[in-house]
């Protein structure tokens, strides 16, 4: 039930018993009777754990997504919203996790496209003033003269948000809003969040991230496969209540293990520079070294030369100059498929794009590297008994949400669950190099904490693991050293142990000096 008083004023937006079933897809409704309100001058939290429905709710309540039963009110008064144009008019604006600007438009034109005027009929000069004007008065600094294409990564978060104030709505519903973010320009998102609820918003907040809800929050509501599992002030609960509450068990804040014994390298990169102009590759010449049962973390904001540092360690990129070996074989120029039959597994950040193929059912994504292999086929004819059979223990090891392995094309699965099916498919034969570029995002507690354990087992056999993330969270939980890349250059590393968080935001946001790695 929602925190209500018969002596205050009705919530700005409330959903009252709302259900979504998606026919086909699972058998339980998405959202069961869902009761969730957000009040004028608060910020609201929506927490869970992956498949909840937080994301859902959120698209309904915008208008996003047609409900299946129940009510959308505001202020009080039931309202049938068909598109999120619909949600505009009555005061209510999403910005979704992923960004959707027009790179080659500047921030005024991406602004303008969502107008309703036709054929760019405002004057650019006005809207450009008014960005501004928002811009001073919620502390989000930005050009509305700037393309988006020369933007940081929080600059272009800036600019969604700046999107739906120009409607000026009464309701922001913002969908994981950090992950593109650096820990400094997250603090100052909380920031600019309270101003907008001191101004008379009601702000709902989707995060995964336990320090972020007790940063921002006035009251959270916890998910829990589609049903709400009450409402709390902020005030009257603990991190460590609110996270038994919420997926059952803690995410520890570092994972002990054994020193690494071995001092062989698995992976080398020797003034490693990828194919390309400069203005392509951000990549300055790069030498890492990665021991046998070692984890190495790299932090840093999206587009610092992380995506082109993995394309070279998995085929997926030419090199121009340098050279990349692997378990002692010089790999350069070799094709993916040369990588994965090396025991390269990649597990990539665009999970939908390359991890899986779409439209393929979810038994076919999961033995797509391994079909060619006993037990799955033999000369050259498969065996479908043996993929099931593999399918299930994937599924049930990982604890997918799957509705059926062979009729249920991948496309509909949740990004958590499509994630849970790429680390079994890439971890169960314990490959001797793992590249993991955001292993755990969209997973929640428990999926954290199993992938964690996982990647320490696979460390202890031996296993060779990059992993890449934004989350500095994750790299300081996980990696043995850990290297910041900025505009290309590689920081570090440091000790994982001995890091000090500070440092590496710095690092990440370009505030600091930091020795470039030799």
């Amino acid at each position: 039930m929602t925190d209500t008083r018969a002596d205050e004023k009705p919530p700005l937006l409330a959903a009252c018993a709302i259900t979504k079933g998606f026919p086909g897809v699972w058998e339980h409704l998405i959202l069961d009777h869902i009761d969730f309100d957000v009040r004028a001058g608060e910020v609201h939290t929506l927490l869970g754990e992956n498949g909840a429905g937080k994301t859902v709710i959120a698209n309904i309540l915008s208008g996003y997504y047609a409900k299946t039963g129940g009510d959308v009110r505001v202020n009080g008064e039931v309202v049938n919203l068909t598109s999120p144009r619909d949600g505009l008019a009555h005061g209510i604006a999403m910005v979704h996790q992923e960004l959707m600007l027009v790179p080659a438009f500047t921030v005024a034109q991406n602004v303008m496209v969502g107008l309703d005027a036709p054929a760019f009929s405002f004057e650019i000069q006005a809207v450009q003033d008014k960005l501004a004007a928002l811009s001073t008065r919620y502390g989000l600094q930005v050009d509305p003269r700037a393309r988006v294409e020369n933007l940081s990564a929080g600059e272009q978060q800036r600019v969604e948000i700046l999107k739906v104030l120009y409607h000026e709505p009464k309701v922001l519903l913002l969908d994981e809003p950090t992950s593109l973010l650096t820990p400094g320009e997250a603090d100052h998102l909380f920031i600019v969040l309270r101003a907008m609820a001191d101004d008379g918003k009601g702000v709902v907040f989707i995060t995964h991230k336990m320090r972020e809800v007790f940063a921002v929050s006035d009251r959270v509501t916890v998910l829990k496969l589609g049903k709400t599992q009450g409402t709390q002030r902020i005030s009257e609960t603990t991190v460590e209540a609110l996270t038994r509450k919420t997926f059952g068990e803690l995410v520890p804040d570092y994972m002990p293990r054994p020193p690494t014994r071995s001092s062989e390298n698995a992976v080398v990169l020797d003034n490693v520079v990828p194919a390309g102009s400069a203005e392509q590759s951000p990549l300055a010449p790069i030498n890492l070294a990665i021991r046998k049962g070692e984890i190495f973390g790299i932090a840093g904001v999206a587009g610092n030369g992380q995506s082109e540092l993995i394309a070279c360690l998995t085929g997926l990129k030419a090199i121009e100059r340098g050279a990349v070996r692997i378990l002692g074989k010089d790999m350069t120029g070799q094709s993916p498929r040369a990588f994965i039959e090396l025991g390269v597994a990649h597990i990539p950040e665009q999970r939908r794009e390359i991890g899986i193929v779409e439209p393929m059912f979810v038994a076919e994504n999961v033995v797509l590297k391994d079909y060619r292999t006993a037990p799955f086929s033999k000369r050259g004819v498969l065996n479908p008994r043996e993929i099931t059979r593999h399918t299930k223990d994937i599924v049930s090891k990982f604890n997918a949400l799957v509705p059926d392995l062979w009729t249920t094309e991948s496309r509909i699965l949740s990004g958590g669950n499509i994630q849970r099916l790429i680390l079994g498919r890439e971890t169960w034969r314990s490959p001797p190099v793992i590249v993991a570029s955001h292993p755990t995002e969209g997973l929640d507690a428990r999926a954290i904490r199993h992938t964690w354990e996982l990647f320490l087992e696979l460390r202890a056999s031996g296993s060779a693991i990059l992993v890449v993330s934004e989350d500095l969270d994750e790299i300081m939980s996980l990696a043995d050293r850990i290297g910041v890349l900025f505009q290309g250059q590689l920081m570090g590393p440091v000790d994982g142990q001995n890091a000090d968080r500070e440092q590496l935001g710095r690092w990440m946001a370009g505030s600091d000096e930091a020795h470039v790695a030799a």
